[in-house]
């Protein structure tokens, strides 16, 4: 049994949430309070887990073989006691943490299903991937909470590989969510080192207890982010690696240490009640939480540290308080590249988004803080590409071509040449094979350029927001019609949509609301008499 079926067995799980009146948006968490019972029983079993085990009277046996309300109410006892223990890590875990099932035989179902799946095919890729997969389900197919969505594993996998943690590092996330970059830098450091094997002890030590640190403003989703992270070895400090605050105020500014590299992607829209960050270290003040983390991201670099960060569109090219963010994000920080990613690979259609690579000071003077960027790269891998979604899924191979381009340098500064035509005329080609016959590879039409400081100054206004491939489906100005005709055939389609409308609502009955409708219709349009 792989662990995709596995994933999807407990997300069928949901069906008996459901039954019990708990509604979408609440599945995962109510799963994940038993779930990580569980798992922590089968780690222990297997000798994995040897710190933050759950106390006597709180582990998967004290709940097994027990029915009726003598189970439900020993398992929100257990609850209670979990979020008061002794271990830190573990309280905060539980923190709050309380069911919403009334029917017992409900729980009994869930903990029979849980113990028939086959743990020992689980434990091969390790119980925290398994979790994280149910996670990115959950993501998948809640789409629910503005901003709330989860990064796509290829996009984060493949910066992770752009910017190639290091062991020894601080590594941060300010908007940690479930905490998806740190478990991903986590695991790329591991397959560096066999499982930090090759490290030191005292070292190995440092990734396993103060490498990562991330905050979350959502209880919910902290507390998803610390049973990740535990579940993938990853203990953080007594508050756990992920702690609970609000990054945009003063907890952001005296918890979260400088950092050698920092990986997030903040949420979308602006404060509430529109007064912005209450941090009195920001030089700007703004309302939008996008613009907002950039100047903590960029503030909280070591010198010589580096940034990946993944922001809408609105954050290249917001005038006001926007230009001179990044203006001074190009003072004292070099960046380097900007990747300019599909439509349709988050939840909220239309959203367009990019990753901002850059770095504090320069190679030669991590110091440095004005005119650190000279020229910034783009890789546009949103025009004329497919629209993803369920049916074209957004994977790993449509991002080789780029990190190619970016270079094997974590700080964006290996040789680079312009010119790369992978995925053009729809093809998809991964190496730029299958273009269409005769269409010539021009800067044009390639999606990696260079745009100098100057340039982007003088003919942008500071503006990020650059695009200069040809959209496929774009029509020519001067290929239209004159305006009257346009006009006159937009009425004449919509007259026939109208008219199939009415067609349609009569042969369902609705013929009296048919008629009322055209009435108002046809008093809008001045068409009655009187």
């Amino acid at each position: 049994m792989t662990n995709n079926d596995i994933v999807q067995k407990l997300w069928n799980l949901c069906d008996v949430l459901r039954d019990d009146g708990i509604n979408y948006s609440h599945y995962v968490t109510e799963l994940v309070l038993l779930l990580f019972i569980k798992m922590e029983y089968e780690n222990t079993q297997a000798g994995i887990l040897d710190q933050h085990k759950l106390p006597e009277g709180c582990r998967w046996r004290d709940l097994t073989g027990k029915s009726g309300l003598t189970l439900l109410n020993d398992y929100k006892q257990m609850l209670l006691d979990l979020s008061q223990s002794d271990d830190r890590l573990i309280a905060a875990i539980y923190a709050d943490a309380q069911t919403s099932l009334r029917e017992p035989r409900h729980l009994e179902q869930l903990i029979k299903s849980l113990d028939a799946i086959d743990w020992f095919s689980a434990q091969k890729d390790g119980l925290g991937d398994l979790y994280e997969g149910l996670l990115e389900k959950n993501a998948n197919e809640t789409k629910s909470g503005a901003g709330q969505y989860f990064t796509p594993r290829a996009l984060i996998d493949s910066i992770i590989r752009c910017v190639k943690p290091q062991t020894g590092e601080i590594i941060q996330d300010p908007a940690a969510g479930t905490a998806g970059f740190l478990v991903a830098a986590d695991a790329y450091m591991k397959s560096e080192t066999d499982d930090y094997i090759d490290l030191p002890a005292k070292a190995a030590k440092f990734q396993k207890t103060e490498a990562f640190i991330g905050m979350e403003l959502v209880p919910n989703t902290r507390r998803l982010a610390l049973m990740n992270c535990l579940l993938h070895g990853m203990e953080g400090d007594d508050e756990g690696v992920v702690h609970l605050g609000n990054t945009l105020s003063d907890t952001g500014k005296t918890q979260l240490p400088k950092a050698d590299l920092i990986l997030t992607n903040p949420p979308f829209g602006t404060a509430k009640g529109g007064g912005g960050p209450t941090r009195d270290d920001f030089t700007f003040k703004t309302s939008n939480k996008q613009l907002a983390f950039l100047q903590h991201i960029y503030r909280s670099l070591k010198p010589g540290g580096r940034a990946a960060v993944v922001l809408p569109d609105n954050v290249l090219f917001e005038a006001g308080v926007g230009t001179e963010i990044r203006r001074d994000l190009m003072d004292k920080c070099n960046l380097h590249t900007i990747l300019r990613l599909p439509t349709g690979i988050f939840y909220a259609q239309g959203v367009k988004t990019n990753v901002l690579f850059f770095t504090k000071g320069t190679a030669k003077k991590p110091k440095q803080e004005e005119n650190c960027t000279q020229n910034v790269w783009v890789y546009d891998l949103r025009s004329n590409m497919p629209s993803f979604g369920k049916r074209t899924l957004f994977g790993e191979q449509h991002l080789k071509p780029f990190e190619k381009a970016f270079g094997r340098k974590a700080d964006g500064t290996s040789k680079r040449t312009e010119g790369e035509w992978s995925f053009t005329n729809n093809s998809l080609s991964l190496e730029g094979e299958g273009r269409g016959e005769g269409e010539e590879q021009t800067e044009e039409n390639s999606r990696w350029r260079s745009f100098s400081r100057d340039w982007i100054r003088d003919q942008k206004g500071d503006s990020l927001d650059i695009a200069w491939i040809k959209d496929e489906d774009s029509v020519d100005a001067k290929n239209l019609s004159e305006p009257e005709v346009l006009a006159a055939e937009a009425m004449g389609e919509l007259t026939e949509a109208l008219r199939e409308l009415d067609g349609l609502m009569r042969a369902l009955g609705a013929g009296d609301e048919a008629e009322v409708q055209r009435q108002v219709l046809a008093d809008s349009m001045g068409l009655t008499n009187g």
